[in-house]
């Protein structure tokens, strides 16, 4: 039975392999290695099956053993697999914030270091950020609750635009110059059509599909919609 006992070896095997001296079960914790720098040089180690909560809380909780500015480091080690926590990147983000290494153990002993244990320099993503305010600037209201269900969409600010030109477009055809005066980016929205309700009668004008009459239809009384 592959068990937390049995990533032990492999784990010793290969901190030993670096100059360090391993022991096991020392104060709580599953791995205490040392290499004898000057001042020495701690590494502690938890072992688990696999990547849980309780392994990350472990985590937490030994870095207060460490001396931070000697290069000290914890060292998580999980059974290795193909598809689980251990192969996500997520998880691999959160030991870096955390400063924390990880390890993947396969079941003949090899040993993957998935993540080196370092200080976390996060690099901030301009992008991202930018986008998220735009978003929140130009979306009407509150529409969606947090954590509401994607299953039917999200009531973003581009949807709510594109249902203010269906609710216009539903009287008839209409061309861009007047539709602008309601959505200002009228032109690129239509041209784009991102969900496949609006058609092109001729140059500038534009009318309303039978899949955006039942988005009106679909989305009526949504919070944020076109009245």
């Amino acid at each position: 039975m592959f068990n937390e006992t049995a990533l032990y070896a492999p784990v010793k095997e290969w901190l030993e392999a670096r100059g360090f001296a391993v022991k096991g079960e020392i104060s709580g914790c599953d791995v205490v290695a040392m290499r004898p720098d000057e001042p020495p040089l701690l590494v502690i180690g938890e072992l688990k099956a696999s990547f849980t909560l309780e392994l990350l809380l472990q985590a937490a909780d030994r870095l207060a053993l460490l001396d931070p500015a000697a290069g000290e480091a914890i060292l998580l080690a999980v059974r290795a697999s193909r598809r689980g926590r251990d192969r996500d990147r997520r998880v691999h983000r959160l030991c870096r914030m955390l400063g924390v290494g990880l390890l993947a153990v396969t079941s003949r002993g090899a040993v993957e270091c998935l993540v080196e244990p370092a200080p976390w320099h996060p690099r901030p993503n301009a992008r991202r950020r930018t986008r998220m305010l735009a978003e929140f600037a130009r979306r009407r209201g509150d529409p969606m609750p947090g954590g509401s269900t994607r299953r039917r969409g999200l009531m973003t600010a581009y949807r709510q635009q594109a249902l203010d030109l269906a609710a216009a477009l539903v009287e008839g055809p209409h061309r861009v110059a007047e539709l602008r005066v309601l959505v200002p980016d009228a032109g690129r929205m239509l041209q784009r059509n991102v969900y496949g309700w609006f058609v092109r009668r001729a140059r500038g004008l534009y009318a309303l599909t039978d899949s955006g009459a039942a988005a009106l239809v679909a989305w009526s009384g949504a919070p944020g919609a076109a009245d």
